[in-house]
Protein backbone atom coordinates (compact mmCIF):
# COMPACT_ATOMS: atom_id res chain seq x y z
CA UNK A 1 0.00 0.00 0.00
CA UNK A 2 1.55 3.31 -1.06
CA UNK A 3 1.74 5.87 1.77
CA UNK A 4 -0.30 9.04 1.45
CA UNK A 5 2.65 10.99 2.81
CA UNK A 6 6.38 10.38 2.80
CA UNK A 7 8.38 9.71 5.94
CA UNK A 8 10.13 12.92 6.96
CA UNK A 9 13.94 12.70 7.37
CA UNK A 10 16.71 15.01 8.47
CA UNK A 11 20.08 14.96 10.32
CA UNK A 12 19.46 17.48 13.13
CA UNK A 13 16.12 16.55 14.69
CA UNK A 14 12.64 15.20 14.09
CA UNK A 15 9.25 15.73 15.68
CA UNK A 16 5.71 14.46 15.34
CA UNK A 17 2.54 15.54 17.10
CA UNK A 18 -1.21 15.48 16.78
CA UNK A 19 -1.31 19.14 15.68
CA UNK A 20 0.78 20.92 13.08
CA UNK A 21 1.41 23.87 15.39
CA UNK A 22 2.78 21.53 18.05
CA UNK A 23 5.15 20.03 15.51
CA UNK A 24 6.25 23.38 14.07
CA UNK A 25 6.88 24.64 17.61
CA UNK A 26 9.09 21.64 18.37
CA UNK A 27 11.05 22.12 15.13
CA UNK A 28 11.52 25.82 15.83
CA UNK A 29 12.96 25.04 19.26
CA UNK A 30 15.35 22.49 17.77
CA UNK A 31 16.38 25.01 15.10
CA UNK A 32 17.17 27.56 17.84
CA UNK A 33 19.55 25.12 19.53
CA UNK A 34 17.19 23.52 22.02
CA UNK A 35 17.25 19.80 22.64
CA UNK A 36 14.47 17.22 22.36
CA UNK A 37 13.20 17.95 25.88
CA UNK A 38 12.98 21.71 25.29
CA UNK A 39 11.11 20.98 22.06
CA UNK A 40 8.69 18.50 23.62
CA UNK A 41 7.84 20.82 26.53
CA UNK A 42 7.24 23.80 24.24
CA UNK A 43 5.05 21.66 21.98
CA UNK A 44 3.17 20.28 24.98
CA UNK A 45 2.16 23.75 26.12
CA UNK A 46 1.07 24.70 22.61
CA UNK A 47 -1.13 21.60 22.41
CA UNK A 48 -2.92 22.74 25.59
CA UNK A 49 -4.05 25.81 23.65
CA UNK A 50 -4.63 24.59 20.09
CA UNK A 51 -6.27 21.24 20.97
CA UNK A 52 -8.29 22.35 24.04
CA UNK A 53 -10.95 19.71 23.45
CA UNK A 54 -8.25 17.06 23.88
CA UNK A 55 -6.01 18.33 26.69
CA UNK A 56 -5.53 21.34 28.91
CA UNK A 57 -3.37 22.90 31.65
CA UNK A 58 -5.39 21.09 34.33
CA UNK A 59 -4.62 17.66 32.91
CA UNK A 60 -1.72 15.23 33.20
CA UNK A 61 1.32 14.00 31.25
CA UNK A 62 3.24 10.72 31.28
CA UNK A 63 6.40 10.46 29.19
CA UNK A 64 9.01 7.83 28.45
CA UNK A 65 12.47 9.00 27.39
CA UNK A 66 16.18 8.42 27.03
CA UNK A 67 18.93 11.01 27.23
CA UNK A 68 22.07 11.44 25.17
CA UNK A 69 24.10 10.47 28.23
CA UNK A 70 22.00 7.49 29.32
CA UNK A 71 20.25 5.10 26.91
CA UNK A 72 18.29 3.39 29.69
CA UNK A 73 14.60 4.28 29.30
CA UNK A 74 13.01 6.26 32.11
CA UNK A 75 9.42 7.30 32.76
CA UNK A 76 8.19 10.69 33.92
CA UNK A 77 4.93 10.34 35.84
CA UNK A 78 3.00 13.58 35.63
CA UNK A 79 -0.21 11.80 36.66
CA UNK A 80 -1.78 13.38 39.73
CA UNK A 81 -3.31 11.37 42.56
CA UNK A 82 -6.73 11.11 44.19
CA UNK A 83 -7.47 13.71 46.88
CA UNK A 84 -7.17 12.78 50.57
CA UNK A 85 -10.96 12.99 50.91
CA UNK A 86 -11.63 10.72 47.90
CA UNK A 87 -12.63 7.43 49.51
CA UNK A 88 -14.96 4.70 48.28
CA UNK A 89 -17.18 5.33 51.30
CA UNK A 90 -17.40 9.05 50.55
CA UNK A 91 -18.18 8.71 46.84
CA UNK A 92 -20.16 5.48 46.69
CA UNK A 93 -22.05 5.55 49.98
CA UNK A 94 -22.09 9.27 50.67
CA UNK A 95 -23.16 10.28 47.16
CA UNK A 96 -24.95 7.06 46.14
CA UNK A 97 -22.85 6.47 43.02
CA UNK A 98 -21.82 3.19 41.35
CA UNK A 99 -19.09 4.77 39.20
CA UNK A 100 -17.18 8.03 39.49
CA UNK A 101 -18.83 10.56 37.14
CA UNK A 102 -16.99 11.23 33.91
CA UNK A 103 -17.45 15.02 34.10
CA UNK A 104 -17.54 17.68 36.79
CA UNK A 105 -15.39 18.25 39.87
CA UNK A 106 -15.84 15.00 41.79
CA UNK A 107 -13.50 13.14 39.39
CA UNK A 108 -10.65 15.65 39.66
CA UNK A 109 -7.21 14.43 40.64
CA UNK A 110 -4.23 16.68 41.34
CA UNK A 111 -3.44 18.32 37.96
CA UNK A 112 -0.05 16.93 36.99
CA UNK A 113 0.83 18.45 33.63
CA UNK A 114 2.46 21.65 34.92
CA UNK A 115 4.79 19.87 37.32
CA UNK A 116 5.45 17.06 34.86
CA UNK A 117 6.52 19.35 32.04
CA UNK A 118 8.53 21.64 34.32
CA UNK A 119 10.31 18.73 36.00
CA UNK A 120 11.34 17.38 32.59
CA UNK A 121 12.49 20.85 31.50
CA UNK A 122 14.46 21.48 34.69
CA UNK A 123 16.29 18.16 34.70
CA UNK A 124 16.86 17.49 31.01
CA UNK A 125 16.20 20.67 29.05
CA UNK A 126 18.33 23.73 28.40
CA UNK A 127 15.78 26.50 27.75
CA UNK A 128 14.20 28.77 30.35
CA UNK A 129 10.54 28.49 31.26
CA UNK A 130 9.85 31.78 29.49
CA UNK A 131 11.40 30.44 26.29
CA UNK A 132 9.38 27.23 26.17
CA UNK A 133 6.14 28.92 27.23
CA UNK A 134 6.42 31.80 24.76
CA UNK A 135 4.73 30.09 21.76
CA UNK A 136 1.75 28.84 23.77
CA UNK A 137 1.35 32.16 25.53
CA UNK A 138 1.33 33.89 22.17
CA UNK A 139 -1.45 31.65 20.84
CA UNK A 140 -3.52 32.02 24.02
CA UNK A 141 -3.24 35.81 24.09
CA UNK A 142 -3.26 36.58 20.39
CA UNK A 143 -5.53 33.84 19.08
CA UNK A 144 -5.20 30.39 17.54
CA UNK A 145 -6.90 28.72 14.56
CA UNK A 146 -9.66 26.24 15.33
CA UNK A 147 -9.21 22.77 13.90
CA UNK A 148 -12.41 21.23 12.50
CA UNK A 149 -13.33 19.20 15.60
CA UNK A 150 -13.30 22.04 18.13
CA UNK A 151 -16.45 23.94 17.13
CA UNK A 152 -18.64 20.79 16.87
CA UNK A 153 -17.33 19.63 20.26
CA UNK A 154 -18.24 22.96 21.85
CA UNK A 155 -21.63 22.89 20.13
CA UNK A 156 -22.48 19.53 21.73
CA UNK A 157 -21.97 20.96 25.21
CA UNK A 158 -23.03 24.57 24.61
CA UNK A 159 -26.45 24.15 26.21
CA UNK A 160 -24.87 22.41 29.20
CA UNK A 161 -22.44 25.31 29.51
CA UNK A 162 -25.26 27.85 29.41
CA UNK A 163 -27.42 25.99 31.96
CA UNK A 164 -24.86 24.57 34.36
CA UNK A 165 -21.32 25.81 33.68
CA UNK A 166 -21.58 29.57 32.98
CA UNK A 167 -17.83 30.10 33.37
CA UNK A 168 -17.28 27.66 30.49
CA UNK A 169 -19.92 29.46 28.44
CA UNK A 170 -18.07 32.73 29.02
CA UNK A 171 -14.78 31.12 27.97
CA UNK A 172 -15.89 29.13 24.92
CA UNK A 173 -19.00 30.79 23.48
CA UNK A 174 -18.88 34.00 21.45
CA UNK A 175 -22.19 35.84 21.38
CA UNK A 176 -23.76 32.68 22.81
CA UNK A 177 -22.45 30.50 19.96
CA UNK A 178 -19.35 28.35 19.43
CA UNK A 179 -16.45 30.12 17.72
CA UNK A 180 -15.85 29.09 14.14
CA UNK A 181 -12.45 30.28 12.86
CA UNK A 182 -10.20 31.31 15.74
CA UNK A 183 -10.31 31.93 19.46
CA UNK A 184 -8.40 33.58 22.28
CA UNK A 185 -7.87 32.54 25.91
CA UNK A 186 -6.95 35.76 27.74
CA UNK A 187 -7.54 34.40 31.26
CA UNK A 188 -5.18 31.49 30.65
CA UNK A 189 -2.60 33.87 29.19
CA UNK A 190 -2.86 36.00 32.33
CA UNK A 191 -2.32 32.94 34.53
CA UNK A 192 0.81 31.98 32.61
CA UNK A 193 2.13 35.54 32.90
CA UNK A 194 1.62 35.44 36.69
CA UNK A 195 3.51 32.13 36.81
CA UNK A 196 6.36 33.63 34.78
CA UNK A 197 6.43 36.60 37.15
CA UNK A 198 6.84 34.12 40.00
CA UNK A 199 9.67 32.27 38.21
CA UNK A 200 12.51 34.11 39.91
CA UNK A 201 15.80 32.72 41.17
CA UNK A 202 19.55 32.76 40.63
CA UNK A 203 19.56 29.87 38.14
CA UNK A 204 17.37 28.45 35.40
CA UNK A 205 16.56 25.49 37.64
CA UNK A 206 15.64 27.72 40.59
CA UNK A 207 13.34 29.78 38.38
CA UNK A 208 11.54 26.65 37.21
CA UNK A 209 11.15 25.42 40.78
CA UNK A 210 9.70 28.79 41.79
CA UNK A 211 7.08 28.47 39.06
CA UNK A 212 6.26 24.94 40.22
CA UNK A 213 5.80 26.28 43.74
CA UNK A 214 3.51 29.09 42.53
CA UNK A 215 1.23 26.46 40.99
CA UNK A 216 1.11 23.84 43.75
CA UNK A 217 1.59 25.97 46.85
CA UNK A 218 0.66 29.42 45.57
CA UNK A 219 -2.14 31.26 43.80
CA UNK A 220 -3.11 28.44 41.40
CA UNK A 221 -3.64 25.95 44.23
CA UNK A 222 -5.63 28.54 46.19
CA UNK A 223 -7.97 29.25 43.28
CA UNK A 224 -8.48 25.54 42.51
CA UNK A 225 -9.26 24.70 46.14
CA UNK A 226 -11.76 27.55 46.42
CA UNK A 227 -13.49 26.62 43.16
CA UNK A 228 -13.89 22.98 44.21
CA UNK A 229 -16.05 23.87 47.21
CA UNK A 230 -19.06 24.79 45.02
CA UNK A 231 -21.21 21.90 43.75
CA UNK A 232 -21.54 21.67 39.96
CA UNK A 233 -23.52 19.44 37.62
CA UNK A 234 -21.59 16.32 36.59
CA UNK A 235 -22.09 13.15 34.58
CA UNK A 236 -24.36 11.66 37.24
CA UNK A 237 -27.00 14.28 36.44
CA UNK A 238 -26.62 15.77 39.92
CA UNK A 239 -24.54 18.53 41.50
CA UNK A 240 -21.44 17.58 43.50
CA UNK A 241 -18.49 19.57 44.82
CA UNK A 242 -14.90 18.61 44.19
CA UNK A 243 -12.73 16.93 46.81
CA UNK A 244 -9.42 18.53 45.81
CA UNK A 245 -7.79 20.82 48.39
CA UNK A 246 -4.74 23.02 48.66
CA UNK A 247 -3.08 20.40 50.86
CA UNK A 248 -3.57 17.78 48.14
CA UNK A 249 -1.83 20.09 45.69
CA UNK A 250 1.04 20.95 48.04
CA UNK A 251 1.84 17.32 48.89
CA UNK A 252 2.19 16.11 45.29
CA UNK A 253 4.97 16.37 42.72
CA UNK A 254 5.89 14.58 39.50
CA UNK A 255 8.20 11.58 39.81
CA UNK A 256 10.61 9.46 37.77
CA UNK A 257 10.79 5.69 37.60
CA UNK A 258 12.54 3.09 35.51
CA UNK A 259 10.60 2.10 32.42
CA UNK A 260 9.37 -1.46 32.05
CA UNK A 261 11.51 -2.84 29.21
CA UNK A 262 10.19 -6.07 27.71
CA UNK A 263 11.72 -8.26 25.00
CA UNK A 264 9.07 -8.81 22.33
CA UNK A 265 11.11 -10.81 19.82
CA UNK A 266 13.16 -10.18 16.71
CA UNK A 267 15.74 -8.21 18.67
CA UNK A 268 13.09 -5.68 19.64
CA UNK A 269 12.02 -4.50 23.08
CA UNK A 270 9.46 -1.92 24.14
CA UNK A 271 9.75 0.51 27.06
CA UNK A 272 6.54 1.49 28.83
CA UNK A 273 5.13 3.00 31.99
CA UNK A 274 4.22 0.75 34.89
CA UNK A 275 0.85 -0.85 35.69
CA UNK A 276 -0.51 2.41 37.10
CA UNK A 277 -1.03 2.94 33.35
CA UNK A 278 -2.22 0.51 30.71
CA UNK A 279 1.31 0.58 29.25
CA UNK A 280 2.17 -3.08 29.96
CA UNK A 281 -0.74 -4.15 27.75
CA UNK A 282 1.34 -3.62 24.60
CA UNK A 283 4.27 -5.88 25.54
CA UNK A 284 1.85 -8.44 26.94
CA UNK A 285 0.00 -8.48 23.63
CA UNK A 286 3.14 -8.55 21.50
CA UNK A 287 4.41 -11.62 23.33
CA UNK A 288 1.22 -13.44 22.37
CA UNK A 289 1.25 -12.59 18.65
CA UNK A 290 3.32 -14.89 16.47
CA UNK A 291 3.98 -14.94 12.73
CA UNK A 292 2.15 -11.72 11.85
CA UNK A 293 1.79 -11.48 8.08
CA UNK A 294 1.14 -8.55 5.76
CA UNK A 295 0.12 -8.51 2.11
CA UNK A 296 1.07 -5.28 0.31
CA UNK A 297 1.06 -3.37 3.61
CA UNK A 298 -2.25 -4.82 4.86
CA UNK A 299 -2.57 -7.35 7.69
CA UNK A 300 -4.09 -10.70 6.80
CA UNK A 301 -7.32 -11.87 8.40
CA UNK A 302 -5.45 -14.42 10.51
CA UNK A 303 -3.07 -11.73 11.78
CA UNK A 304 -5.94 -9.42 12.75
CA UNK A 305 -7.81 -12.25 14.46
CA UNK A 306 -4.83 -13.42 16.51
CA UNK A 307 -3.84 -9.86 17.41
CA UNK A 308 -7.37 -9.08 18.57
CA UNK A 309 -7.64 -12.23 20.67
CA UNK A 310 -4.21 -11.53 22.17
CA UNK A 311 -5.22 -7.96 23.03
CA UNK A 312 -8.40 -9.21 24.70
CA UNK A 313 -6.35 -11.46 26.97
CA UNK A 314 -3.97 -8.65 27.86
CA UNK A 315 -6.79 -6.21 28.56
CA UNK A 316 -8.54 -8.80 30.72
CA UNK A 317 -5.35 -8.88 32.80
CA UNK A 318 -5.41 -5.09 32.89
CA UNK A 319 -8.87 -5.23 34.44
CA UNK A 320 -7.91 -7.80 37.05
CA UNK A 321 -4.35 -6.82 37.92
CA UNK A 322 -3.32 -3.28 36.91
CA UNK A 323 -3.57 -0.27 39.18
CA UNK A 324 -1.83 1.79 41.87
CA UNK A 325 -3.92 0.72 44.85
CA UNK A 326 -2.64 -2.85 45.42
CA UNK A 327 0.34 -5.02 44.59
CA UNK A 328 0.64 -5.89 40.89
CA UNK A 329 2.49 -9.10 39.82
CA UNK A 330 3.97 -7.29 36.85
CA UNK A 331 7.09 -9.43 36.61
CA UNK A 332 5.00 -12.55 36.05
CA UNK A 333 2.52 -10.81 33.75
CA UNK A 334 5.37 -9.82 31.41
CA UNK A 335 7.29 -13.11 31.64
CA UNK A 336 7.76 -15.46 28.65
CA UNK A 337 6.41 -18.39 30.66
CA UNK A 338 3.17 -16.59 31.45
CA UNK A 339 2.88 -15.48 27.80
CA UNK A 340 3.17 -19.10 26.68
CA UNK A 341 0.30 -20.11 28.98
CA UNK A 342 -1.89 -17.30 27.72
CA UNK A 343 -1.02 -17.84 24.05
CA UNK A 344 -2.45 -21.35 24.25
CA UNK A 345 -5.89 -19.81 24.89
CA UNK A 346 -6.06 -18.21 21.44
CA UNK A 347 -8.23 -20.33 19.16
CA UNK A 348 -9.54 -20.09 15.64
CA UNK A 349 -12.73 -18.27 16.66
CA UNK A 350 -13.49 -15.19 18.73
CA UNK A 351 -13.99 -15.70 22.46
CA UNK A 352 -16.86 -13.82 24.10
CA UNK A 353 -15.71 -13.46 27.71
CA UNK A 354 -13.16 -11.75 29.93
CA UNK A 355 -10.36 -14.22 30.71
CA UNK A 356 -7.84 -12.78 33.15
CA UNK A 357 -4.99 -15.09 34.06
CA UNK A 358 -3.68 -16.45 37.35
CA UNK A 359 -0.14 -15.05 37.72
CA UNK A 360 1.75 -16.83 40.48
CA UNK A 361 -1.37 -18.89 41.11
CA UNK A 362 -3.34 -15.90 42.37
CA UNK A 363 -7.06 -15.80 41.71
CA UNK A 364 -8.12 -12.83 39.56
CA UNK A 365 -10.83 -10.52 40.77
CA UNK A 366 -12.82 -8.27 38.48
CA UNK A 367 -14.90 -5.35 39.64
CA UNK A 368 -18.52 -6.50 39.77
CA UNK A 369 -19.52 -3.62 37.53
CA UNK A 370 -16.88 -4.58 34.96
CA UNK A 371 -17.83 -8.25 34.88
CA UNK A 372 -21.22 -7.58 33.28
CA UNK A 373 -21.12 -6.61 29.61
CA UNK A 374 -23.55 -4.15 28.07
CA UNK A 375 -25.10 -4.12 24.62
CA UNK A 376 -23.06 -1.00 23.94
CA UNK A 377 -20.01 0.53 25.57
CA UNK A 378 -22.35 1.64 28.32
CA UNK A 379 -22.76 5.31 27.43
CA UNK A 380 -24.34 4.93 24.01
CA UNK A 381 -21.04 5.53 22.20
CA UNK A 382 -20.15 2.81 19.73
CA UNK A 383 -17.99 2.30 16.68
CA UNK A 384 -15.51 4.77 15.28
CA UNK A 385 -16.53 7.68 17.48
CA UNK A 386 -15.04 5.99 20.53
CA UNK A 387 -11.62 7.48 19.93
CA UNK A 388 -12.64 11.12 19.61
CA UNK A 389 -14.58 13.53 21.82
CA UNK A 390 -18.21 12.57 21.53
CA UNK A 391 -21.48 13.28 23.26
CA UNK A 392 -23.72 10.22 23.49
CA UNK A 393 -27.48 9.96 23.31
CA UNK A 394 -27.54 10.01 27.12
CA UNK A 395 -25.54 13.24 27.28
CA UNK A 396 -22.36 11.71 28.66
CA UNK A 397 -19.31 13.63 27.46
CA UNK A 398 -16.15 11.90 26.33
CA UNK A 399 -12.73 13.45 25.89
CA UNK A 400 -9.54 12.44 24.22
CA UNK A 401 -5.84 13.13 24.20
CA UNK A 402 -2.84 14.48 22.29
CA UNK A 403 0.65 13.14 21.66
CA UNK A 404 4.16 14.40 20.85
CA UNK A 405 7.44 12.65 19.99
CA UNK A 406 10.82 14.33 19.53
CA UNK A 407 14.35 13.07 18.81
CA UNK A 408 17.52 15.12 18.38
CA UNK A 409 20.92 14.45 16.85
CA UNK A 410 22.59 14.09 20.26
CA UNK A 411 20.48 11.05 21.10
CA UNK A 412 17.79 12.55 23.34
CA UNK A 413 14.40 11.00 22.60
CA UNK A 414 11.06 11.57 24.31
CA UNK A 415 7.51 10.31 23.82
CA UNK A 416 4.69 12.02 25.76
CA UNK A 417 0.91 11.58 25.84
CA UNK A 418 -0.64 14.63 27.55
CA UNK A 419 -4.34 14.51 28.32
CA UNK A 420 -7.08 15.62 30.69
CA UNK A 421 -8.49 19.03 31.46
CA UNK A 422 -10.50 18.98 28.22
CA UNK A 423 -12.70 22.03 27.82
CA UNK A 424 -15.75 19.75 28.19
CA UNK A 425 -14.50 17.85 31.26
CA UNK A 426 -15.43 20.30 34.03
CA UNK A 427 -16.29 23.99 34.45
CA UNK A 428 -13.65 26.57 33.61
CA UNK A 429 -12.13 28.16 36.71
CA UNK A 430 -12.73 31.81 35.77
CA UNK A 431 -9.73 33.27 37.59
CA UNK A 432 -7.35 30.79 35.95
CA UNK A 433 -8.84 30.26 32.49
CA UNK A 434 -8.71 26.47 32.50
CA UNK A 435 -10.63 23.51 33.91
CA UNK A 436 -9.65 20.43 35.91
CA UNK A 437 -9.40 16.90 34.57
CA UNK A 438 -11.59 13.93 35.41
CA UNK A 439 -9.09 11.06 35.51
CA UNK A 440 -10.53 9.71 38.81
CA UNK A 441 -13.38 8.22 36.75
CA UNK A 442 -10.95 5.34 36.11
CA UNK A 443 -11.04 4.21 39.74
CA UNK A 444 -13.49 1.51 40.81
CA UNK A 445 -15.83 2.12 43.76
CA UNK A 446 -15.06 -1.31 45.25
CA UNK A 447 -12.43 -1.93 47.92
CA UNK A 448 -9.52 -4.29 47.47
CA UNK A 449 -8.93 -3.96 43.73
CA UNK A 450 -5.65 -2.77 42.20
CA UNK A 451 -7.59 0.14 40.71
CA UNK A 452 -9.88 0.88 43.66
CA UNK A 453 -10.39 4.50 44.66
CA UNK A 454 -7.80 5.13 47.39
CA UNK A 455 -6.64 8.57 48.58
CA UNK A 456 -3.19 9.51 47.35
CA UNK A 457 -3.11 6.84 44.64
CA UNK A 458 -2.93 7.27 40.87
CA UNK A 459 -5.89 6.29 38.68
CA UNK A 460 -5.09 3.44 36.30
CA UNK A 461 -4.72 5.67 33.29
CA UNK A 462 -4.99 4.76 29.60
CA UNK A 463 -2.15 7.14 28.67
CA UNK A 464 0.62 5.06 27.15
CA UNK A 465 3.64 6.57 25.33
CA UNK A 466 6.25 4.11 24.05
CA UNK A 467 9.89 3.72 23.14
CA UNK A 468 11.13 0.90 20.91
CA UNK A 469 14.64 -0.51 21.30
CA UNK A 470 16.51 -2.67 18.76
CA UNK A 471 19.31 -4.78 20.22
CA UNK A 472 19.24 -2.51 23.27
CA UNK A 473 19.56 0.72 21.29
CA UNK A 474 16.71 3.28 21.47
CA UNK A 475 15.28 3.47 17.95
CA UNK A 476 11.64 4.59 18.07
CA UNK A 477 9.36 6.90 20.04
CA UNK A 478 5.65 6.63 19.29
CA UNK A 479 2.11 6.85 20.61
CA UNK A 480 -1.44 7.95 19.92
CA UNK A 481 -4.52 9.38 21.59
CA UNK A 482 -7.50 7.06 21.90
CA UNK A 483 -8.15 5.93 25.48
CA UNK A 484 -8.47 2.15 25.57
CA UNK A 485 -7.49 2.07 21.91
CA UNK A 486 -4.03 3.60 22.46
CA UNK A 487 -2.10 0.37 22.84
CA UNK A 488 -4.26 -1.38 20.25
CA UNK A 489 -3.53 1.22 17.56
CA UNK A 490 0.12 1.14 18.61
CA UNK A 491 -0.04 -2.64 18.11
CA UNK A 492 -1.25 -2.10 14.54
CA UNK A 493 1.61 0.33 13.91
CA UNK A 494 4.23 -1.91 15.51
CA UNK A 495 3.23 -5.02 13.56
CA UNK A 496 3.11 -3.10 10.28
CA UNK A 497 6.59 -1.67 10.91
CA UNK A 498 8.39 -4.70 12.38
CA UNK A 499 6.55 -7.60 10.73
CA UNK A 500 5.25 -5.86 7.62
CA UNK A 501 8.54 -4.07 6.91
CA UNK A 502 6.86 -0.69 6.35
CA UNK A 503 8.59 2.60 7.13
CA UNK A 504 7.14 4.80 9.87
CA UNK A 505 4.69 6.66 7.65
CA UNK A 506 3.48 3.61 5.76
CA UNK A 507 3.05 1.74 9.06
CA UNK A 508 0.89 4.56 10.43
CA UNK A 509 -1.13 4.58 7.21
CA UNK A 510 -1.65 0.80 7.25
CA UNK A 511 -5.30 -0.20 8.00
CA UNK A 512 -6.02 -0.35 11.74
CA UNK A 513 -8.45 -2.10 14.05
CA UNK A 514 -9.37 -2.36 17.74
CA UNK A 515 -11.46 -4.52 20.06
CA UNK A 516 -14.21 -3.25 22.36
CA UNK A 517 -14.48 -6.63 24.13
CA UNK A 518 -13.37 -5.45 27.57
CA UNK A 519 -14.63 -2.77 30.00
CA UNK A 520 -14.13 0.83 28.93
CA UNK A 521 -11.94 2.95 31.18
CA UNK A 522 -14.37 5.87 30.91
CA UNK A 523 -17.64 6.30 32.78
CA UNK A 524 -20.01 4.56 32.69
CA UNK A 525 -17.65 1.80 31.54
CA UNK A 526 -19.59 -0.70 29.44
CA UNK A 527 -18.23 -3.24 26.94
CA UNK A 528 -19.17 -5.45 23.99
CA UNK A 529 -18.08 -9.11 24.31
CA UNK A 530 -17.28 -9.69 20.62
CA UNK A 531 -16.91 -6.08 19.47
CA UNK A 532 -14.33 -5.37 16.78
CA UNK A 533 -13.98 -2.03 14.99
CA UNK A 534 -11.99 -2.06 11.74
CA UNK A 535 -11.00 0.13 8.82
CA UNK A 536 -12.57 -1.03 5.59
CA UNK A 537 -9.20 -0.91 3.81
CA UNK A 538 -8.49 -4.28 5.41
CA UNK A 539 -10.60 -5.57 2.51
CA UNK A 540 -14.05 -7.07 2.12
CA UNK A 541 -12.71 -10.63 2.18
CA UNK A 542 -10.87 -10.01 5.45
CA UNK A 543 -13.95 -8.45 7.07
CA UNK A 544 -16.06 -11.42 5.95
CA UNK A 545 -13.45 -13.83 7.34
CA UNK A 546 -13.44 -12.04 10.70
CA UNK A 547 -17.22 -12.23 10.88
CA UNK A 548 -17.07 -15.96 10.15
CA UNK A 549 -14.69 -16.32 13.07
CA UNK A 550 -17.35 -14.81 15.36
CA UNK A 551 -16.25 -11.19 15.65
CA UNK A 552 -19.01 -8.57 15.75
CA UNK A 553 -17.37 -6.37 13.12
CA UNK A 554 -18.12 -2.65 12.80
CA UNK A 555 -16.72 -1.06 9.63
CA UNK A 556 -15.57 2.40 10.69
CA UNK A 557 -14.72 3.48 7.14
CA UNK A 558 -11.44 3.58 5.23
CA UNK A 559 -9.54 6.15 7.35
CA UNK A 560 -11.03 6.36 10.84
CA UNK A 561 -8.87 4.77 13.55
CA UNK A 562 -5.86 6.22 15.31
CA UNK A 563 -3.89 9.45 15.47
CA UNK A 564 -0.46 7.84 15.58
CA UNK A 565 2.78 9.81 15.86
CA UNK A 566 6.31 8.42 15.60
CA UNK A 567 9.94 9.45 15.36
CA UNK A 568 12.99 7.24 14.92
CA UNK A 569 16.71 6.97 14.53
CA UNK A 570 18.97 4.34 12.98
CA UNK A 571 19.73 3.23 9.44
CA UNK A 572 22.30 5.98 8.84
CA UNK A 573 22.64 9.51 10.14
CA UNK A 574 19.10 10.64 9.32
CA UNK A 575 16.37 11.02 11.93
CA UNK A 576 12.84 10.12 10.88
CA UNK A 577 9.31 11.30 11.66
CA UNK A 578 5.79 10.36 10.61
CA UNK A 579 2.29 11.36 11.65
CA UNK A 580 -1.34 10.41 11.30
CA UNK A 581 -3.00 11.25 8.01
CA UNK A 582 -6.53 10.51 9.21
CA UNK A 583 -7.32 13.66 11.20
CA UNK A 584 -5.87 16.12 8.70
CA UNK A 585 -4.30 17.96 11.67
CA UNK A 586 -1.33 15.87 12.80
CA UNK A 587 2.08 16.64 11.34
CA UNK A 588 5.63 15.34 11.25
CA UNK A 589 8.79 17.22 10.28
CA UNK A 590 12.55 16.89 10.36
CA UNK A 591 15.49 19.24 9.92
Amino acid sequence: MAPTRHEQRGPAGAASSTHYLGTSTALAVLARGGNAFDAAVAAGFVLQVVEPHLCGPGGEVPAVFVTAADPRPRVLCGQGVAPAAATVERVRDGYGLTVVPGTGLLAATVPGAWDGWLTLLRDHGTFTLAQVLEPALGYAAGGFPLVPRIAPTIATVAEHFREHWPSSAATWLVGGRPPTRSHRLPALAATWRRLLDAAVGPTREAQIDAARDAWYRGFVAEEIAAFCTTPVRDGSGRDHPGLLTGDDMARWSATYEDALVTDVGGGWAVAKGGPWSQGPVLPQTLQLVEDARYDDGVATADTVHRAVEAAKLAFADREAWYGDSAEVPIGTLLSPAYAAQRRALIGDTAHDGLRPGRPDGREPRLAAYAATPGAERGDGVTGPGAGEPTVSRTGAVRGDTVHVDVVDAAGNMVSATPSGGWLQSSPTIPSLGFCLGTRAQMFWLEEGLPSSLVPGRRPRTTLSPTLGLRDGEPRLAFGTPGGDQQDQWQLCFWLAHTAGGLDLQAAIDSPAWHSTAFPSSFAPRGWEPLGLVVESRLGADTLADLRRRGHDVVDAGPWALGRMCAVGRGGGDLLRAAADTRSGVGAAAAL
